[in-house]
């Protein structure tokens, strides 16, 4: 992985750190002892049970590394203490958009957390990018795939 920074919400923080204390704690031992009773059962190059928990311990180990070098890259996106302090869109801040009249909100978040189910957008995205540094008030035009599609920013928090 490069040394680029992952921002990440207190949430989202919470999140990998504790998917990570589940898999060295609980998920990787029990795989070791898996493998162990495996091989134990005597001939390894027929016994499926040893080749599946050698493999799942392979995956286990991957994702270990990955989060890992995540959690070393992490910078927590810090809440604005004094709401309405700032009306200026950054990492963190949940924007109630217009669009034709409708209004959506959007938190903005880095991409590891980005989930456009929950209306979590990254600030990498087309949208997220817009919308970094305007004001209330402004209008950003994005490209979308129906075309170009105009949104006026009507609150920042």
């Amino acid at each position: 992985m490069d040394s680029k920074k992952i921002y990440l919400t207190k949430e989202g923080l919470g999140e990998l750190k504790k998917e990570y204390e589940e898999l060295t704690k609980t998920k990787r031992p029990d795989v070791l002892s898996r493998v162990s009773q495996a091989r134990s059962l005597g001939d390894l190059s027929e016994n499926a049970e040893y080749v599946a928990a050698r493999e799942e311990l392979s995956f286990i180990d991957g994702r270990i590394d990955e989060l890992e070098e995540l959690l070393k890259q992490a910078v927590l996106i810090t809440e604005n203490g004094h709401r309405n302090s700032t009306q200026t869109v950054k990492l963190g801040s949940t924007v109630l958009v217009s669009i034709k009249g409708k209004k959506e909100a959007f938190m903005v978040v880095g991409e590891w957390e980005a989930d456009p189910t929950e209306k979590k957008i990254s600030h990498e995205s087309p949208l997220g990018k817009a919308l970094i540094g305007k004001k209330v008030g402004e209008k950003v035009e994005v490209e979308a795939p129906a075309g170009k599609v105009l949104y006026t920013i009507v609150s920042v928090d």
